[in-house]
């Protein structure tokens, strides 16, 4: 994919143009020059992926600098604006980085509590074992975050198939992850954020729908796959035992990490942006926990690199001038879809809540799910890539990991036809005059 694609893309998010959302930097033709120059940065990572993190530092630096220089950001010119944006950014940013420090060395927790170990003997064999540990991680996600659930499956595919895992199956493994999250307000950050601008968890439990059909799509694929290229351990190291104190130690990081979610977004959801309340929770209880069993902390190293790659995506893609949608409907829900495998699927959420109208199950799914299209698509992609360099060559995720867009598209209509599109409720968020969107209802 071209540059010039990818920041088609992205523009097609403001069809109406951004001089007509008030934006007031250069463009060529209809598309703002940081739109061109966030494409070129998409498409080096993919083309260029053993600089990903070189690619990203240097992306997110020119993006910085032509918005100080050139192109206003929407919190005011030159350096003033830029510092009041960091000030606007820094809380997601923060937590993100947090959690994803944090759960790597949760999972090396999990892994060296030989838990995945004894799998074995509860996985059946064959290709089966693999499509239900994709379950199991599909499960771990819809109450967990989604990078938790990344890190914990990679950790038990590790062990499982002997350290030697398919791309494929690793693109399942994300997907897996990014599906369980969609249909929990806990799961993802895209879904808590619906949450705390008031949609109900119920409209969003309406995801699991094309979360259970996305993983009936590609996780037999995707296990089958993964058989023939190293089959899965047919019965359990002799003499393993289970090292119960790492699983508490796990259990209670995961248990704080869940616990100040819930309370920070039920009681005080009128604050819960104010701090990085989930990531600090995390790393109280690991720093809490380090007189138990002490943390791999050679792992953080390796692991700030894919954190700070990451986080220059989520920046570089927070400074582009995306204020305005197309109108709410499927049609747009699904696009945003396929929007999110390049682009921070935060800052395009936080539009749909301005706008309203939009059919939340349907864009949870959308959001979340998509993402798992392209590695570098979502946290999760990025969290499992610190732990398998192989999956950053975008090219080989796409090829052995096919299935995985083939399931967004198919479950997403597969939601069309059992359920019929119908907008939900108004966020508190939205602006006051929502215009009316067509209800779809496909027949049975």
């Amino acid at each position: 994919m071209s540059p010039f694609a990818i920041a088609g893309m992205l523009q097609a998010a403001v069809p109406t143009g951004a001089a007509e959302a008030g934006f007031g930097g250069p463009t060529i033709g209809p598309v703002p020059i940081e739109f061109i120059l966030f494409g070129c940065v998409l498409a080096c990572v993919a083309i260029f992926h053993r600089h990903t993190f070189a690619i990203a530092v240097t992306g997110v630096t020119v993006i910085a600098l032509y918005k100080i220089l050139i192109s206003p950001l929407e919190t005011g010119a030159g350096i003033a604006g830029f510092g009041l944006h960091l000030r606007h950014e820094w809380v997601i940013v923060t937590n993100l980085g947090l959690l994803l420090l944090g759960f790597a060395l949760l999972a090396r927790h999990f892994e060296d509590s030989k838990v995945p170990a004894v799998l074995p003997r509860i996985l059946p064999n064959g290709w089966l074992g693999g499509f239900i540990l994709l379950w199991v991680i599909c499960i771990l996600s819809s109450f967990l975050d989604n990078i938790a659930a990344a890190m914990i499956g990679g950790a038990m595919a590790h062990t499982v198939f002997r350290g030697k895992v398919h791309v494929g199956y690793l693109a399942a493994i994300v997907a897996a992850s990014n599906a369980g999250g969609a249909g929990s307000v806990i799961g993802d950050t895209t879904t808590t954020m619906m949450w705390i601008a008031g949609v109900s968890p119920l409209e969003v439990m309406e995801a699991a729908v094309g979360a259970v059909a996305a993983m009936l799509i590609f996780g037999i694929p995707a296990a089958i796959a993964q058989q023939k290229h190293s089959p899965i351990q047919a019965d359990p190291t002799p003499g393993t035992k289970v090292d119960w104190a790492r699983v508490a130690i796990v259990a209670s990081i995961l248990a704080a990490a869940i616990t100040m979610n819930v309370t920070m977004n039920t009681q005080f959801h009128q604050i819960s942006d104010k701090a990085p309340f989930l990531g600090v929770a995390g790393w109280l209880a690991i720093l809490g926990t380090s007189v138990i069993r002490k943390p791999e902390w050679k792992l953080l190293p390796n692991t700030l690199k894919g954190t700070i790659f990451l986080l220059s995506l989520v920046l570089s893609a927070s400074m582009m001038p995306v204020s305005e949608l197309p109108a709410p409907g499927w049609h747009t829900a699904m696009g945003l879809g396929f929007l999110s495998s390049v682009f921070d699927n935060i800052p395009l959420t936080a539009l749909t809540l301005v706008q309203g109208g939009y059919d939340w199950g349907f864009l949870a799914f959308a959001v979340g799910f998509g993402g798992s299209m392209i590695w570098f698509g979502s946290s999760a992609g990025v969290a499992l890539s610190t732990m398998y360099p192989e999956a950053r060559n975008a090219g080989l995720y796409l090829k052995k990991g096919w299935f995985v867009t083939a399931a967004y598209v198919i479950a997403f209509f597969t939601m069309l036809t059992v359920l019929g599109y119908h907008p939900g409720s108004t966020p508190r968020t939205a602006r006051p005059a929502v215009d009316a969107v067509t209800h779809v209802e496909l027949p049975h």
